[in-house]
Parts: structure tokens; C-alpha cells; sequence
């Protein structure tokens, strides 16, 4: 768990411009310290469906989980933190609800959503997440892409096919590799970090960036002093550029002088003494 004191937090999400509906959905417990933003794809309300189930299904399986856990400590099992553990299975969980809905439910057959959700405790972050959704951190001037996207398009840059500038005019941009739900299993990229005060964290839906461009987004988040701020003004610019698909981000800083140690040998040391 994290003190929501040490972060300020705001969330939107947009239909656009273009779309009849919002296929996007985000939510948040600030307390705990978690935040997950979903977008979802399929006909017949099929993408909100699924994007619903797996916000839902994420946050309520960390609200039950993060609580119980000792901040920061390793699973030797799998060389994770706790929380990275509890992000990964809570995935796991909403993939599985999503496709069983689906196969319950024939309207919805189809149906997926990307998902990327973002545990914070002590100085130390858990990322989660699957298809296209984005996580940037903006730190000391320099915008960085913490997530890599589970798209056709990169997955042939990685592998040295294209280059950036020629995949850009020749790929479909979104063209998704990983999604939750159409499949009985699906594979979660897990990541940790360190999180420095004034650190920076922008969450997005493909709506965001595709409209603007790594540049423009870092310059909002520097010009921008809260968060709330940053986050309309970057929804809004995005539908001043064509707003072509539903747009939803989550903009989390961590405040100036907030710096938590790490006590855990104080709660193992509790812990073994009751």
C-alpha cells in the first residue's frame, strides 16, 4: 500500500469525436494506490463490455489482495514483489471472466480489451498490462514510454524488419497482438521501477496517442501544474487534432519531498513477534 498523500491523481475518459460510444474505462482506489485503464474492442457494446469487466475485476481483485501484503516484499518464487504477483493474477482473472462472458453470452463473442494497470507502494512501482495501452513516466525533463505495445506493428520493429519511420507508412498502428478476452490464456507483461518525488505518470488509451505525439505530450506535462489540469488539457487537445477515437488518461504525480523507506524488516520483525 502506498500514503495517498504522497500522490495527486486525476482521471478522464472522452468518447471523441468520432465514435458513437466510449469503449474505454478507467478506475482508481487512491488509498491503495492502484490505477487501471481499459480499452476495449468488439461489436454490440462487445468493447464495453469488456473493458468494464476487466477495470472491475483488476481493482477489486488488488483491493482484496494489497491490503494483506507486506509493502515491497520479494516472492522468492518468481522474484517479484507481492504486488507485482497480485497485478499479474488479477489480469489473469479479468481475461478469464471476460472470455467466459463471451461464451455465455453470444452477442459479445469477440470481445476484448487492452489493459494496463499500475500499482504504487513505498518509493516502488508494479506495472501489469496487456495489448496497446500506454504508461509514460515524464522525469526531470525527459519523457520515457514504460510500457512496450502488443502490436503487429512493433512487435516487427523489435524484431528489425522496419525501422520507426518505415513501419509508420507501411503497418496499421493498432493492429493488436494481446488482448484480454479472446482467449482462455493470455500473457501479461509485469514490470517494477523506482519512483522519485516529482516523478510524472501518464496513463493513455491509443485515443491519446495517436492524436498527439510524444513531444506535444511532454510539453503539457511540463507546462501543466496539476494533474486535473494536465489531463483535460491533454484530452482536449487531442479532439482539437480529429478526436478519432474514444481518449481516456490518468495523469498520477509524486509530490516533492515524499520519500518512504523501506520498513519491511519493522513489519517481518512485528509479524514474527506476535
Amino acid at each position: 500500500m502506498t500514503d495517498p498523500s504522497e500522490y495527486e491523481w486525476h482521471a478522464v475518459s472522452d468518447r471523441g469525436l468520432v465514435r458513437q460510444k466510449n469503449e474505454d474505462y478507467v478506475v482508481a482506489d487512491g488509498k491503495i494506490g492502484v490505477f487501471v485503464l481499459a480499452d476495449g474492442m468488439g461489436g454490440h457494446r462487445g468493447g464495453e463490455v469488456a473493458s468494464e469487466i476487466a477495470a472491475k475485476t483488476v481493482l477489486k481483485h488488488l483491493q482484496s489482495k494489497v491490503p494483506e501484503l507486506l509493502p515491497g516484499e520479494l516472492d522468492e518464487r518468481v522474484g517479484y514483489t507481492g504486488e507485482s504477483v497480485a497485478a499479474r493474477e488479477a489480469v489473469i482473472k479479468a481475461n478469464q471472466e471476460i472470455y467466459q462472458t463471451a461464451q455465455t453470452q453470444p452477442q459479445y463473442e469477440g470481445m476484448g480489451t487492452t489493459l494496463v494497470v499500475v500499482a504504487f507502494y513505498l518509493d516502488r512501482m508494479s506495472v501489469a498490462h496487456v495489448g496497446d495501452s500506454r504508461l509514460y513516466r515524464f522525469r526531470q525533463g525527459q519523457l520515457a514510454q514504460l510500457t512496450s505495445d502488443h502490436t503487429m506493428r512493433q512487435e516487427l520493429i523489435d524484431r528489425g524488419f522496419y525501422t520507426e519511420n518505415e513501419a509508420g507508412n507501411m503497418i496499421q498502428r493498432n493492429l493488436v497482438t494481446r488482448a484480454l478476452g479472446v482467449d482462455t490464456s493470455v500473457a501479461v507483461d509485469v514490470r517494477e521501477d523506482l519512483v522519485l518525488p516529482d516523478d510524472f505518470y501518464l496513463m493513455c488509451s491509443d485515443g491519446l496517442y495517436d492524436m498527439l505525439d510524444d513531444e506535444m505530450i511532454a510539453a503539457v506535462i511540463k507546462e501543466e501544474n496539476s494533474t486535473e489540469n494536465c489531463a483535460h488539457k491533454l484530452v482536449n487537445m487531442a479532439n482539437s487534432s480529429g478526436g478519432k477515437d474514444n481518449i481516456s488518461v490518468i495523469c498520477i504525480r509524486k509530490k516533492s519531498g515524499h520519500r518512504t523507506h523501506n520498513n519491511n524488516w519493522i513489519h517481518r520483525l512485528l509479524r514474527r513477534n506476535r
